[in-house]
């Protein structure tokens, strides 16, 4: 490739925040959750390069037609691969995609065919934009992108806070992750966290089924706890980990644990569950490999379900939590029994025919 923006450019990044910023220097977004992408194209040359300066070509052949058949001749865009469900976005029908098998791929491709958002400006023709200020990088955005059709969209953008908080209460129900929060003054800045995230935060209170020793320290430190919710049948599903502990903390909870190790297979509602399979064909389990672990040690050490945690979650993906969730104390004073879906709180599927009128 032979522009002004050549890959490999790592995409600019942003910091979490508690709140929607106040005011009139914030452009907001929507913050999607599905795969980032820059997407390069010079003429006949495309490259869809993930957050980490991989390609992507082969996952999304559908992206590539339209690629090569609706983008200018010579740009580069930033912007977030999903898979839109009629709930919503589908970050599971996403993850297939990554799959070693071209045929695969293709089936998945036309089965569930991916769409872009995008965002962000870096080139178009000889033009390097990175220099330029935020506003007049997405005025050019929307002007290049002003006939986009599906699977291309141009994500919505307001100056309007009010605007931005209606955005994070009512789209979290189709899974979009909170709101960006961009200076219309600030330059792209590969690698660097200059951009604002808000995303949503709630807690639960879940039970201890088990662990995973943290790496390199068997017997000496615990890694993540393994987490569970009883469903309306009565079985205690495995709802994600948490982690993110001082080294100190991880210490202690060795010895914290070591009691309910005693027995702890006897009559665990996981003893069936082998760790060589990561799914036992209806729901997940906490052990196993697959094309996502890239050969990390994911064993686990059962515990009698007999504690309860709360903890702090952004928000569900089918039966468990989207991203791993954070220790926040010890609840001696709950029953493991009372752990239950029906704790959580439900938002509806806001229909994203609302942000994009013309189609997804």
């Amino acid at each position: 490739m032979h522009l002004p923006v050549n890959p490999p450019v790592l995409p600019m990044l942003a910091k979490r925040v508690a709140e929607i910023p106040t005011g009139n220097m914030w452009i907001f977004e929507p913050k999607w959750d599905g795969f980032r992408a820059l997407i390069f194209r010079d003429e006949d040359e495309i490259l869809i390069q993930s957050r980490d300066g991989k390609s992507l070509n082969r996952y999304f052949p559908e992206l590539m037609e339209a690629f090569s058949a609706k983008l200018p001749p010579r740009c580069v865009l930033d912007g977030e691969i999903v898979i839109v469900s009629d709930n919503g976005l589908d970050f599971d029908s996403l993850q297939l995609r990554i799959h070693p098998a071209a045929s695969r791929v293709k089936l998945l491709s036309q089965q569930i065919p991916a769409s872009v958002i995008f965002f962000d400006l870096l080139c178009e023709g000889d033009s390097d934009l990175r220099d330029e200020p935020f506003e007049r990088r997405r005025e050019r955005l929307e002007s290049l992108l002003v006939s986009a059709e599906p699977p291309i969209h141009l994500t919505p953008a307001t100056c309007d806070r009010t605007i931005a908080a209606d955005w994070f209460r009512r789209f979290e129900g189709a899974g979009l992750d909170g709101v960006m929060a961009k200076s219309i003054t600030s330059t792209y800045e590969p690698d660097k966290r200059t951009m604002l995230k808000v995303k949503h935060e709630r807690d639960c209170d879940c039970v201890v089924a088990g662990f995973r020793w943290h790496k390199g320290s068997e017997e000496t430190a615990i890694g993540s706890l393994l987490l569970g919710l009883y469903d309306d049948a009565g079985v205690l599903q495995h709802v994600g980990v948490c982690a993110s502990f001082k080294l100190e903390k991880r210490r202690e909870l060795v010895e914290y644990l070591a009691p309910y190790r005693k027995n702890a297979l006897a009559d665990h509602p996981w003893k069936s569950w082998s760790t060589s399979d990561l799914s036992d064909g209806e729901h997940r389990v906490p052990g196993g490999q697959s094309r996502w672990s890239q050969g990390k040690d994911l064993s686990w050490v059962p515990v009698r379900p007999e504690l309860v945690v709360e903890v702090a979650y952004e928000h569900m993906q089918g039966n468990r939590f989207r991203h791993m969730a954070q220790f926040r104390r010890w609840r001696i004073d709950k029953k493991p029994a009372d752990c239950t879906y029906a704790q959580l709180e439900v938002v509806p599927p806001q229909e994203l025919m609302a942000i994009f009128p013309t189609g997804r």
